[in-house]
């Protein structure tokens, strides 16, 4: 069973690594410490992995995103929220599209599914409808022959 326990912990395990410089998350996917994978929570763990992108990125510092003519325009105490520098600017932060961030009653009125809930049922979704490229020529008989080779190698096969 995927929770939020673990959702928080590979989180963190994603996050900090990243923070340090690393430019690679591993284990996408797996849960039970590795011995299973699941479509649901690799999902999940693409949109975590989104926002860890999104965070390691920086703050992007420039006199539009500043925006000291907007708090000179506003002054102390104004409403910033409805001006339209605001709404210019305000998808630029996470715009997460499994985690359900509205009250409780609309979340139950839509349901109450969780996180790992709606992942799977898009991880389904992505199953169901996609088509992988095709290869380029020659590329599946190169990957045979590397098996091939492997396989006669390693006396199997």
């Amino acid at each position: 069973m995927v929770d939020a326990q673990s959702g928080h912990e590979k989180t963190l395990t994603g996050l900090m690594p990243a923070l340090a410089g690393a430019n690679l998350i591993y284990g996408l996917g797996m849960i039970e410490s590795g011995m299973t994978f699941d479509f649901g929570q690799l999902v999940m763990d693409n949109e975590l992995a989104g926002m860890i992108k999104l965070c390691v990125g920086g703050i992007p510092v420039s006199d539009e995103t500043l925006a000291i003519d907007v708090i000179g325009e506003v002054g102390p105490f104004g409403d910033f929220l409805s001006h339209d520098h605001t709404l210019a600017h305000m998808r630029e932060q996470s715009q997460p599209r499994l985690i359900d961030r509205r009250v409780r009653e609309e979340w139950q009125a839509a349901g109450s599914t969780t996180l790992h809930e709606r992942a799977l049922k898009k991880a389904r979704q992505i199953l169901d409808a996609h088509v992988p490229d095709a290869l380029p020529d020659g590329v599946a008989d190169e990957l045979a022959a590397i098996v091939r080779d492997a396989e006669r190698e390693l006396g199997v096969g």
